[in-house]
This record gives C-alpha cells, sequence and structure tokens, in this order.
C-alpha cells in the first residue's frame, strides 16, 4: 500500500512541477489499447537564437536557383549555424546530363528529378524552400524580391521579399539565340526538362503528321527533316539520340516513311566537338557521316523562319534555305534578365555573366556569392599586383630579391595566381625557382631587382582561362562554398587561405580551384568518347559502359539511380516508347 501511496506521491509532484503535464489525457481501453491525447492553447512560436543568453543568431542565407550549383551547396550545408531559405520556380533537381536520353524516351522524365523538398527536408526546421522566381536583387537593402509561379486560379502572383545576410546566386542562364530572328517562336531548346519532353513530343508529331496519305512526298521530306544548330556536346548527343530513336524504333513503327527521315547537324565553326581531343572529334565525324547524319560546317544560322532555316555559308558567303519540321537550338548560354539587371545595378554591365573573385565573392558585393552557369570566376592577373608581392617577399628591403627569399612565398604565389603552376607545366619548368633562374640567366647572380621579376612573370597572366560552363564545374563550386559556410567561424579565427599581398594578414579561405575528373561525348549506337584526366582518350562501347556507371553513381539519390537503372533496362528489353502522352 505505501507503494501505491509513494507512485501517486511522485505523479502529483510532477504536475505540479510540469503544469502543461495536466493537459495530457491517456484513455486506456479494457483490451489494452490506448490513445494519448495533448491539449495546449499556447501558440506556436519558433525558437531564436538569444543573444542575451550567450547564443549567436542565426544568420540568414538565401539560396536561388535548385540546380547543380545549389543543390550541392544544400547537401554539404552541415552547420547549423544558419537559416536557409530557398527561392526557385522549379521545386526539384534535374540531372541535365541525362535530358539527350529524356528526348527519345531511354529515360523518362520523372527518373532523373530529386524534388528538392527531399533534400531541403533532411537539414531540418531551419531550412524552407519557397516555389517562386526571383524578380530582383537589391544589394543595399539586403533584399530579394520574388513572385510566386502557381497557376492562375489559384489567387494570382503572390509577390513577398526576403531579408538576407547572405545571398547565394546559382540561378544557371538561358539559352542563347544571339539574337537571331525567328530562333524564340520557331526552334525547341534543351535546357530543362520541360524542354526534353516538347521535343520527345514533337518528334512523334512529325511521325504522325507524315504518315497521312494527303500529304506530297516533298512535304513529308521536309516534316521528316530534324536540323540541330550547334555543334557542342548538347547537340552533338541529342543528333545521336535522335538517330537511334529513329532507326532503332520508330523505323519498324513508321516502315512506310523510314526512308525520309533526315537528320543535319549545324555548326558555325571547323569541327564539332572542338572542345574536345582532336581524335575524338574525328572519330565522331567520320560516326556521323557513316550513319549518314549530315554535318555542316561553317554554316551561321540568320534566320529561322516557321518552315525553313536560313544559314551564311563561311566558305562561299551564300545564303543557304534549309527546310526543315523540327529544329532544336543548342548553341551556348545566356544571361538572365533579372540577373542582367542585378549586374548594372553593381556596376557589371556589358557582361556575359556575373563576375566573382577567386573565393566566389561577387566584385562590388557584400556577403552574396553568386557561382555555376550564371557567374565567372574574374582572375586577378599577376602583373597587377607584381610590385605588391615583390615588396612582400623582399622581407630585408633591399629592393633585391633572393632565390632564398622567392621561396618562401612561392607557395602563396601559385595558389593565389593559378595561371602560374599552368605557365610552369606549359614551359616544362620544375618549379617557381626554375622560373626566376630562367629570368635572371644572362647574370647569374640569382639576386632579381623588379625589373627582373616582372620579367620572370610577364607571360604568366597568358594561361589565364575562364571554367567552362558544365555541371561538373558547377557541383564543385558548390561544394567549396559550402565548406566555407560550415567552417566560417573556425576559419575568421586561424585563417588558412593565401597571404594577402596587398594587405596584411591570410585569407580566411583557400580559394576555389576546380578539378576536371574529365567529360563524356556520347556518339549513339552503344559508343561514347571520354577524355579523361592525364591525355587518356577512349572510344567504344567499353567507354559506354564506363559512361553508364560514371552517371549512375552521380545521380543525387538512390531513388533516381534506381529508376534511371531500371530505364536503361527497359530501354534493352522492350526498346523506347514512342506513345505522345
Amino acid at each position: 500500500m505505501s507503494r501505491f501511496a509513494s507512485f501517486h506521491e511522485r505523479i502529483y509532484r510532477a504536475f505540479l512541477d510540469r503544469r502543461s503535464l495536466s493537459k495530457l489525457l491517456l484513455v486506456s481501453t479494457v483490451s489494452g489499447g490506448g490513445i494519448v491525447a495533448f491539449s495546449d492553447t499556447t501558440p506556436f512560436r519558433v525558437a531564436y537564437a538569444d543573444p542575451a543568453q550567450g547564443q549567436c543568431p542565426k544568420k540568414k542565407v538565401v539560396v536561388l536557383g535548385t540546380g547543380w550549383a545549389a543543390t550541392s551547396f544544400l547537401k554539404n550545408l552541415k552547420s547549423s549555424s544558419y537559416e536557409v531559405d530557398v527561392v526557385s520556380p522549379r521545386n526539384y533537381f534535374a540531372f541535365t546530363p541525362l535530358l539527350p536520353s529524356v528526348t527519345n524516351g531511354t529515360v523518362e522524365a520523372r527518373s532523373i528529378v530529386e524534388p528538392i523538398r527531399n533534400i531541403v527536408n533532411k537539414k531540418g526546421p531551419h531550412c524552407e524552400y519557397r516555389e517562386a522566381e526571383c524578380y530582383k536583387i537589391d544589394a543595399e537593402k539586403k533584399k530579394v524580391y520574388c513572385q510566386s509561379t502557381q497557376a492562375s486560379n489559384l489567387g494570382g502572383k503572390e509577390e513577398f521579399a526576403i531579408d538576407y545576410d547572405y545571398l547565394i546566386i546559382a540561378v544557371g542562364a538561358r539559352a542563347n539565340t544571339f539574337n537571331t530572328p525567328g530562333v524564340e517562336e520557331n526552334t525547341h531548346f534543351l535546357k530543362e526538362i520541360e524542354d526534353a519532353q516538347k521535343i520527345r513530343r514533337t518528334v512523334i508529331d512529325c511521325f504522325e503528321r507524315a504518315s497521312l496519305p494527303s500529304l506530297s512526298e516533298e512535304e513529308k521530306k521536309r516534316i521528316l527533316h530534324f536540323v540541330v544548330v550547334g555543334g557542342g556536346p548538347t547537340g552533338v548527343e541529342f543528333a545521336a539520340e535522335l538517330h537511334d530513336f529513329a532507326i532503332e524504333d520508330l523505323a519498324q513503327l513508321y516502315p512506310q516513311v523510314k526512308n525520309l527521315v533526315k537528320i543535319t547537324l549545324l555548326e558555325a565553326g571547323d569541327h564539332i566537338l572542338n572542345m574536345f581531343d582532336k581524335r575524338i572529334t574525328a572519330f565522331a565525324e567520320q560516326k556521323f557521316q557513316r550513319e549518314d547524319i549530315n554535318v555542316k560546317t561553317g554554316s551561321m544560322v540568320v534566320k529561322v523562319s516557321e518552315k525553313e532555316i536560313s544559314t551564311k555559308e563561311r566558305g562561299t558567303g551564300h545564303i543557304v534555305s534549309l527546310p526543315y519540321g523540327m529544329a532544336v537550338w543548342s548553341t551556348g548560354i545566356g544571361t538572365r534578365p533579372f540577373i542582367m539587371e542585378f549586374m548594372k545595378q553593381i556596376g557589371q554591365t556589358n557582361r556575359r555573366a556575373i563576375a566573382t573573385d577567386e573565393w566566389l565573392r561577387v566584385d562590388g558585393c557584400d556577403r552574396i556569392y553568386a557561382l555555376g552557369d550564371c557567374a565567372t570566376i574574374n582572375q586577378r592577373r599577376v602583373m597587377e599586383d607584381i610590385a605588391a608581392i615583390f615588396s612582400k617577399a623582399d622581407k630585408s628591403k633591399t629592393g633585391k630579391l633572393s632565390i632564398q627569399d622567392a621561396k618562401e612565398v612561392v607557395t602563396d604565389i601559385c595558389e593565389r595566381y593559378p595561371q602560374v603552376a599552368l605557365y610552369l607545366k606549359k614551359k616544362n619548368m620544375r618549379n617557381f625557382v626554375d622560373l626566376l633562374k630562367h629570368a635572371d640567366s644572362e647574370t647569374q647572380t640569382l639576386q632579381l631587382d623588379i625589373e627582373l621579376f616582372k620579367l620572370a612573370l610577364s607571360e604568366v597572366d597568358s594561361q589565364m582561362k575562364n571554367l567552362p560552363a558544365t555541371a561538373q564545374v558547377a557541383a564543385q563550386q558548390g561544394e567549396y562554398l559550402a565548406d566555407c559556410f560550415n567552417r566560417m567561424d573556425e576559419c575568421e579565427k586561424n585563417p588558412e587561405g593565401p597571404l594577402r599581398f596587398r594587405e596584411s594578414g591570410r585569407h580566411r579561405f583557400h580559394p576555389f580551384r576546380y578539378k576536371h575528373f574529365g567529360q563524356f561525348a556520347p556518339l549513339g549506337g552503344e559508343q561514347t568518347a571520354a577524355e579523361l584526366p592525364g591525355d587518356w582518350v577512349s572510344i567504344g562501347r567499353s567507354t559506354q559502359w564506363l559512361w553508364y556507371s560514371v552517371y549512375a553513381s552521380k545521380l543525387v539519390s538512390w531513388r533516381t539511380r534506381v529508376l534511371v537503372v531500371s530505364d536503361w533496362g527497359r530501354r534493352f528489353i522492350f526498346g523506347r516508347d514512342s506513345s505522345r502522352i
């Protein structure tokens, strides 16, 4: 009995100490089941850090975009010191390298997308997603202005503003039309999931239209003439995928028109895939020639009408008209309109993309970062800082720089100015000291004044190159920036970057450095070309299997991996689906 009384006494004290427990109701049943209910009329409040109690308030980070750079940043951000708001009109991440495979049904569209909320929700309550489109950035007030993108019957456009402490711009880019007349109205792009789905429907429409008995032979040929503008990786892969679709699947379904199909690839330069090794370019051109894919180099599109594409031939200067049924425009990237307005606001007019420094910070802005296709790194030139570098190395202030002096700063120079390492590699020099010795080859005193130092580094800046606008670059930038944010406080106290040559101390972080892991060019017929580090080129069916394995491993979730691999298996067994859905 005393044990029972003691139990009730403990319960009574618990209710006195924690009065909210009085709102807990336990309902039991004879069968042993039960329900626990809790009632509380206290309104829900978001708990923020209280500076008065010694807690630092969370910094507000706004991320614009859900592409490669933004998603990579979100997946790698581990610190709990930030509140994150993600704003994008697309509530998913799309694995864009597989977009050409979506156009012909090799892979289904939903297999290569991952809902962004699956990623955001794993970050906890301090990470939110807003399905909206940013239309203005106010760098002075630290605000982004957005509007909703949902259907108008849900209440029209909803506009709102979000304050930020840090802004990350990762909105990608749009297709570049070069202001060519008729491109926007009459051609297809291949940048988004919707583009790939639209191309797939149009291809089927062309075959169905050409199968109608009332059309003339000439009209059928026009409708089944597919033109791809742009001989880069996307254009070449799409042309190859379309050829496989037409030969392997559609030829069996539309036997009466299969001999009328024609694919033309237009390239303004001398060769297709000109960013690849010459061996890959030659193999691709020969393969396309064997498969009757008409490759026209030196052809610049000057106008696109509803039924004809006009090109200017570089060799003759003549204007040639090509009748077509469907045209796909894949000629590079352009700047989004609101990014152009932002660039004007911060004094970066007449640029292709937002200029950032080597730490991905937007030039001329505080706490704004830009990465991915919408930005380009404005690498600082060595010759701009040559006097400051010499002064920092010349610790004795004699006006002469010894080899030993140079050795003490060589690591910082090579890290701050990556073009130095590229120049040394090109000239087959072992290290920076060899470069200085080469400049002092006449006197051999191994003592350099400022003029000899300038002479040694005068050609280094010729090795500066912009990074390519690829998914690989964007993903690495997102991962790098997330790592910086994870260690922001730590590196504020203990900077780890190179010396500040114009100021004292060191930079907080190491600058961003892109590591190239190679690139693929699928050429159709289960053959792929690969250019990998170390000047290794591989072409053929074995490389196609390497492509399968690499792309499967790079997908962002196990869900998308399973879906894509099952799509590949379905295609091998049953062929591609030609339904127009």
